[in-house]
């Protein structure tokens, strides 16, 4: 992603983690960040359907948000109102009568990065400063 997009994704707010434990890696997962909507959290479980072992979503403070496993089956989803929400974009992925769509979607070392230049440049204003010192990853 470019700095520009991630900018656009932090903005948008509603941001979550997502940890995705692919097979033989033993153990070690990937995390990623983007905009925990029903569609993209069922856009980014179909995407990672058959790759993943287990895909663990939370939000920023590290709440669940629902938890998938091989081939895309939501195993874990507390908020069942979101659960409805996501399957109606989940179902045509999982038979295979839609593909999952694009959407933005950042590295963990893509968001570190950014936070670093953030703190090399100089705060005009302290709010700014505090609301970037939020994003930790």
């Amino acid at each position: 992603m470019t700095t520009e997009e991630l900018y656009e994704l932090m903005e948008d707010g509603n941001l979550g983690y997502a940890c995705v434990y692919k097979q033989g890696d033993h153990g070690m997962h990937t995390d990623y960040m983007f905009k925990m909507t029903a569609e993209n959290i069922a856009n980014f479980i179909g995407k990672n359907a058959y790759s993943a072992d287990k895909i663990i979503m939370t939000d920023m403070c590290d709440s669940l948000i629902c938890e998938s496993i091989y081939g895309g089956f939501i195993m874990n989803c507390p908020d069942q109102n979101l659960c409805r929400e996501i399957i109606p974009h989940l179902a045509p992925i999982q038979m295979d009568e839609a593909d999952p769509k694009e959407f933005p979607v950042a590295t963990r070392e893509e968001m570190q990065t950014l936070r670093e230049q953030r703190k090399l440049l100089s705060c005009k204003r302290s709010s700014e400063c505090c609301r970037w010192d939020y994003f930790q990853i």
